[in-house]
């Protein structure tokens, strides 16, 4: 049976993957169990913070004198992750009596720059969690050893600098590389995670520098017609994609005073008809929705039946204005009750605007006073 033939159920299911903090972790585990005991454990066990322990063969190791290093390959599953495929190097060096556990940034691994992330300016870009994984696999070998865990642990991401150029890191303030996340340690394929991590941190960056007014925008196209529309600093402006419900939920208790949402006529459409996720999985476009609203600013019957006959919303659009319906501002108003709705009980105003391909504003529900 062909794959495309195949039924949901048939279908195996999506492989996951781990995180780079996991394989940071178990870099740093081996190298460290070198630097006291000569040797490279091959593979490498870890615990992850719900308990589970996998395993991993390193790809490479190197010891001198003073250092040892490791390195595991990236595998991010089934899941798109820019960094599936990454070699994550981990250099362990002792350091003082008492110093305990130190990080550096190596190469291709990013340095945090601006206040709001979890981790202050000035220190490598390795989150909390990474660092609390490393630390306990470290002072697991210390403890068989009978050693003090006092060493610097270096991360190194080869390339990573050119990987980090795909992700929204320069925005975040995260400079010269790629951040080391994970929360549980593993990768559940298409979940995103990593995307609604950059959202959450991109609002803490913006509430630290201070801001009163952000953007989440669908795409890039919308995001820079909305820039232009308030002239915004790069830190307002969070690259949302589909995740307005995420990002929203996460503004409810870290709330701006203000919110635009930006996007194009059939995502901000979407939203209009109660979807907070605007990923075509989740729903299409309600051409009849489009075709009431239509009518409801006065649009013909035949106008209204041509809107249910469409191809796209977009081709909807175009056929509202041509007979000089605002079908954009009908949506942008029903779009801004939904996320309305979404933060209700914080004192967040919100606005919404729609822009075409050519980035024209089609369609506004601004800020209600």
């Amino acid at each position: 049976m062909a794959q495309s033939e195949m039924t949901k159920q048939e279908r195996p299911p999506l492989r996951r993957g781990w995180t780079t903090g996991t394989c940071a972790a178990a870099a740093a585990k081996a190298a460290y169990a070198a630097l006291v005991t000569g040797g490279f454990p091959d593979p490498v066990t870890v615990t992850l913070p719900r308990g589970e322990r996998p395993s991993f063969a390193l790809a490479m190791t190197r010891r001198d004198e003073s250092s040892a290093t490791a390195g595991v390959i990236k595998d991010a599953g089934d899941d798109p992750d820019v960094t599936h495929g990454a070699l994550i190097c981990a250099t362990v060096r002792a350091t003082a009596p008492g110093a305990g556990v130190s990080f550096r940034a190596g190469e291709g691994v990013g340095t945090v720059t601006r206040a709001g992330l979890p981790i202050p300016p000035g220190e490598p870009a390795i989150n909390p969690v990474p660092r609390r994984m490393i630390t306990d696999a470290i002072a697991e070998v210390a403890a068989e050893a009978g050693r003090a865990a006092d060493v610097e642990v270096e991360i190194s991401i080869p390339g990573g600098a050119a990987l980090a150029a795909k992700t929204l890191n320069g925005r975040l303030g995260i400079v010269g590389g790629l951040s080391i996340l994970g929360t549980t340690g593993i990768v559940v394929p298409y979940s995103c995670s990593a995307w609604i991590h950059s959202i959450h941190s991109g609002i803490d960056v913006a509430r630290a520098a201070g801001l009163t007014h952000i953007a989440g925008a669908t795409g890039s196209s919308s995001e820079t017609a909305a820039q232009k529309l308030y002239d915004l600093p790069d830190i307002a402006l969070i690259d949302m994609g589909d995740f307005v419900g995420g990002m929203l939920k996460y503004l409810r208790r870290h709330p701006v005073a203000q919110v635009t949402i930006a996007g194009g006529v059939a995502k901000m459409t979407k939203l209009a008809q109660g979807l907070t996720d605007l990923h075509s999985k989740r729903g299409a476009v309600d051409l009849a929705e489009l075709a009431n609203l239509t009518a409801a600013g006065g649009g013909s019957a035949q106008l209204c039946e041509r809107i249910v006959a469409a191809n796209t919303a977009a081709e909807a659009f175009a056929l509202a204005a041509a007979e000089g319906i605002a079908l954009g501002d009908a949506v942008a108003l029903a779009a801004q009750q939904t996320a309305s709705e979404v933060v209700a009980g914080s004192d967040i105003a919100i606005e919404i605007v729609l822009f075409d391909r050519e980035q024209n504003l089609v369609g506004r529900a601004p800020f209600k006073i």
